[in-house]
């Protein structure tokens, strides 16, 4: 399995996972450390790959120039920069040219949806009830300036029906927005079945733009936007072992999008700004390293831990909580998320038990206490909100005694409460 999934410089110690790091003391990275820990919340961020950390420290260090500038500093800066570009690119196997750099997912995504919307005639916006804040507060924002807002109810499997999306489609819809990997369960829509109904109902022009979130799938599974029918993918490096403070939007040569905002024409025109260099640096590290995890089977190997955490979770609890279950079933997944559904049981309290035994998770359930409301994705697949809901995400640095440890660790909690 090691040899899988790269090298890795695990060790561990009482069952707990410890990382064996070769920082200096005093090293301000070690700190993000913690001897015993099993980090399961991989969905929400990732640790940055080694190798990562080594380009972003040393474009911050070296290619401080501005790339834009005419000078031979600043061509090295545009050297890194397109060479960063052509990384990404190589991982959705895709043109580097159509590859738009961004501060993270959230703006890729106000991009394809706001960008897309506010450059073309129609008025109507579709949505899924799956999709990520950062994609519906774009459809909020287009509704509050006139648009009209269909939203696509899911299945309980956690999947929305290719016919219901096409049937909202009208004559003045804008843009379609299907996210590829739901972040809260792991469930795969499917977009390239929903592009081809749309392309056969409206060809050519008349089609609405089709935007897709692929902030979850992009490293922990083979992503090709072409083979979606996509008109634009929008993508984050920190979920994929790269830094924070960077992203992407693939845009389809001839799509047509309005820049959130003007400045330098930097990105072709369509996101001005002098770029986070450092962080895109370490996002096209990150990029190559995950196209040759990808290469090596590390999804159907983290595929493989994910079923062995799920089954024996629920063996370990099923004594103390009837019922418990994986969220959803019937549905094709991503690898790397695992969604166990606890009736009778509150999340927040198991969430902060499994942290006292040295097991981060996350929580999601249809009353969490530290949104804003239920979670929109959970309620529209028919989670009560006497049901806890436990996301555990695993990326390909995750090992077998991570798993097995995190599985004592749960049951242990559950006991407790």
């Amino acid at each position: 399995m090691q040899d899988l999934l790269g090298p890795s410089a695990n060790i561990h110690s009482c069952g707990l996972h410890q990382r064996a790091r070769r920082d200096k003391p005093g090293d301000a990275r070690a700190a993000f450390y913690s001897p015993f820990v099993v980090y399961l919340d991989n969905a929400a961020s990732t640790q940055p790959d080694e190798e990562v950390l080594d380009a972003v420290n040393s474009a911050a260090a070296e290619l401080y120039a501005n790339p834009a500038s005419a000078h031979g500093p600043g061509a090295a800066a545009a050297r890194a920069l397109a060479a960063a570009r052509r990384d990404v690119a190589a991982a959705l196997e895709v043109e580097p040219e159509e590859v738009l750099f961004t501060s993270g997912g959230t703006e890729a995504n106000a991009m394809g949806m706001l960008g897309a919307a506010r450059a073309a005639r129609g008025r109507h916006v579709v949505v899924t009830a799956l999709e990520h804040p950062a994609v519906v507060r774009c459809a909020d924002a287009l509704k509050a300036d006139g648009f009209a807002v269909d939203v696509i109810a899911p299945t309980p499997a956690g999947v929305v029906r290719a016919d219901d999306v096409a049937a909202a489609v009208r004559a003045d819809t804008a843009v379609v927005a299907v996210m590829l990997v739901n972040n809260e369960l792991g469930t795969v829509q499917p977009v390239a079945d929903i592009a081809r109904r749309m392309a056969a109902a409206a060809p050519g022009p008349r089609r609405p733009h089709l935007h897709v979130d692929a902030v979850q799938a992009f490293g922990m599974m083979r992503l090709r936007p072409r083979a979606l029918g996509a008109d634009s993918v929008a993508l984050s490096a920190h979920k994929l072992h790269g830094p924070r403070g960077a992203g992407a939007l693939w845009l389809r040569s001839g799509a047509r999008l309005v820049p959130l905002w003007v400045g330098g024409g930097q990105e072709r025109g369509l996101r001005g700004g002098t770029e986070n260099l450092p962080a895109l640096v370490g996002f096209g590290r990150a990029a190559a390293l995950a196209r040759a995890a990808l290469a090596r089977g590390a999804d159907t190997a983290v595929a493989a831990l994910r079923d062995r955490f799920e089954d024996a979770a629920i063996a370990a609890t099923v004594v103390r909580v009837p019922g418990v279950r994986r969220t959803v079933t019937g549905a094709a997944r991503a690898p790397h998320i695992a969604s166990l559904a606890f009736p009778g049981l509150p999340a927040e309290p198991l969430l902060h038990a499994l942290e006292a035994r040295g097991v981060f998770a996350s929580a999601g359930s249809a009353c969490a206490s530290r949104t804003a409301g239920p979670s929109p994705a959970l309620v529209a697949i028919g989670i009560g909100d006497r049901t806890g809901v436990l996301r555990f995400s695993l990326s390909r640095h995750t090992t077998a005694a991570d798993i097995d440890a995190a599985v004592v660790a749960l049951a242990s909690a559950v006991a407790d409460l």
